[in-house]
């Protein structure tokens, strides 16, 4: 077993390990501390407290805890916060410069000034040569331009989703999960892009949160279309199906009427089989919804530290 303590150094970001050293006795939840990176040395949050967790479960050696982050530590981060306005507000200046299509999405300073990034969005592969030069020359130190994702972008800027809450990425999902259409038609919902993807412009990742209960409940139905056995001894072609109450409405022939019940699944007989995939569109808009799906993979915004 090995000591470790839970760092993140931006909201909604990762939380890495580090070796929380001499400090360990002051460091509860929510603490700033000065850590050691593969960056430099950065200002982060503790975010899970000093605990014992397995050798296997965590990758070695672990950068030290420098120390407690001081109010001298505090004033140096907010006049980072302050400096890194004015570099972007440069950048954006320097873009415009070499015509650049790129769209810059924000500036960042480690915590000892030792290096400037710049994360920004484009089509396809830029040429920053040039504007890397004239970066290095304004400000004086090592520059960095890192390319993003359309979700990365929208985790740094935030926003409100169509819930009317704060986005998820923004509020708490750490890191991305891959989405795709199929989650969207298990759960029953219009496949209709504007309905179905998020501010990002992908698939709402809120479809992943609630995946797993919904293919267990589809699992418990039958499909539309499906013959079923009463409770009380009749036959009937399904006609709906109510996903979350777990009703199925039946269409029944008695005394040669045809009659409309609704019926609780467990009162109900029927040979569970796969659900059928009922996804009648158009080339043009399947490869518009494929558009929206995302795979996940690591994050832009993090690095290795």
């Amino acid at each position: 077993m090995i000591k470790v303590v839970g760092i993140r150094f931006r909201s909604a970001g990762k939380i890495y390990y580090f070796a929380p050293g001499k400090q360990e006795g002051k460091m509860e939840v929510g603490t700033h501390v000065i850590v050691e990176t593969a960056r430099g040395v950065e200002y982060g949050t503790v975010l899970i407290a000093p605990r014992e967790v397995s050798d296997e479960s965590i990758i070695q050696p672990l950068k030290p805890v420098i120390r407690i982050a001081t109010p001298e530590d505090d004033k140096i981060e907010e006049k980072n916060k302050v400096k890194e306005k004015e570099a972007y507000r440069i950048c954006l200046e320097k873009i415009a410069k070499h015509k650049l299509e790129m769209k810059l999405v924000e500036a960042e300073y480690t915590f000892d000034n030792n290096k400037l990034l710049f994360y920004f969005t484009a089509d396809g592969r830029i040429d920053f040569r040039e504007l890397v030069k004239d970066l290095a020359a304004v400000f004086r130190t090592r520059i960095e331009l890192r390319q993003i994702g359309v979700r990365d972008e929208t985790k740094i800027l935030g926003g409100i989703g169509i819930c009317g809450r704060e986005l998820c990425c923004k509020s708490y999902l750490s890191e991305f999960a891959p989405v795709s259409i199929k989650m969207a038609k298990e759960q029953n919902l219009s496949l209709n892009p504007t309905k179905i993807s998020g501010v990002c412009g992908r698939l709402m990742c809120c479809l992943k949160n609630e995946q797993e209960t919904y293919e267990y409940l589809n699992s418990r139905l039958p499909n539309v279309g499906d013959t079923v056995t009463t409770d009380d001894g009749l036959k009937g072609e399904v006609q709906s199906v109510s996903v979350l109450r777990q009703l199925v409405k039946v269409l029944l022939v008695i005394d040669d009427e045809k009659e409309l019940r609704e019926y609780k699944v467990d009162q109900l007989k029927f040979r569970p089989r796969r659900r059928k995939e009922n996804m009648k569109l158009s080339a043009e808009e399947l490869k518009e919804l494929a558009a929206l799906e995302d795979r996940g993979g690591k994050s832009k915004l993090d690095d290795a530290k």
